[in-house]
């Protein structure tokens, strides 16, 4: 088991980077208030550490959605009618494959998957919705919420503003 800590500077690198990954290590080092080479060693070890997944670009959907002419997110309700730990993975390993879901989250109470799936249109959510859930044998209830628009939509994780964190792995 390894034993992590984070100083302010690693809280702060974090957080601007999740504000926008594509800055430059000057411009980061800057924001910071370290040199370059402090703030490439830095980030390096928090990669390394895990602590930063990936690096991407987020598409805005409103936007694209005007320029394609169509696009349609769902929240989906999956419940399974067995819920022991092989029929949830099975059923979690075999949706996470499409590229159309989004998201995945096991929950508990209620159903026992959330999906945020993607499609083009209405036909197009009929097929992923064949594709699956009633090709799944497993899958007794399935409840949709058409998204008629998004408020809001980040991916940053709100960071403590405290002088250390410690993380253990």
């Amino acid at each position: 088991m390894n034993d992590f800590t984070l100083d302010i500077i690693d809280l702060q690198l974090l957080d601007a980077l999740q504000k926008d990954a594509s800055v430059s290590n000057q411009a980061l080092a800057d924001k910071v208030h370290v040199s370059p080479p402090t703030c490439l060693r830095r980030t390096k070890r928090l990669r390394e550490m895990g602590l930063i997944a990936a690096e991407v670009a987020l598409l805005s959907h409103d936007v694209l959605a005007q320029v394609q002419g169509f696009g349609l997110f769902a929240l989906v309700e999956v419940s399974l009618d067995r819920q022991g730990a092989e029929e949830l993975d099975a059923f979690e390993a075999f949706v996470v494959q499409n590229d159309q879901v989004q998201q995945c989250w096991r929950v508990s109470p209620g159903p026992d998957f959330v999906l945020v799936v993607y499609a083009h249109d209405m036909p197009g959510y009929l097929a992923l919705t064949q594709k699956l859930f009633t090709s799944q044998s497993n899958v007794r209830n399935v409840k949709t919420y058409f998204a008629t628009k998004r408020s809001k939509f980040v991916t940053r994780i709100p960071l403590p503003k405290g002088p250390h964190l410690s993380l253990h792995s």
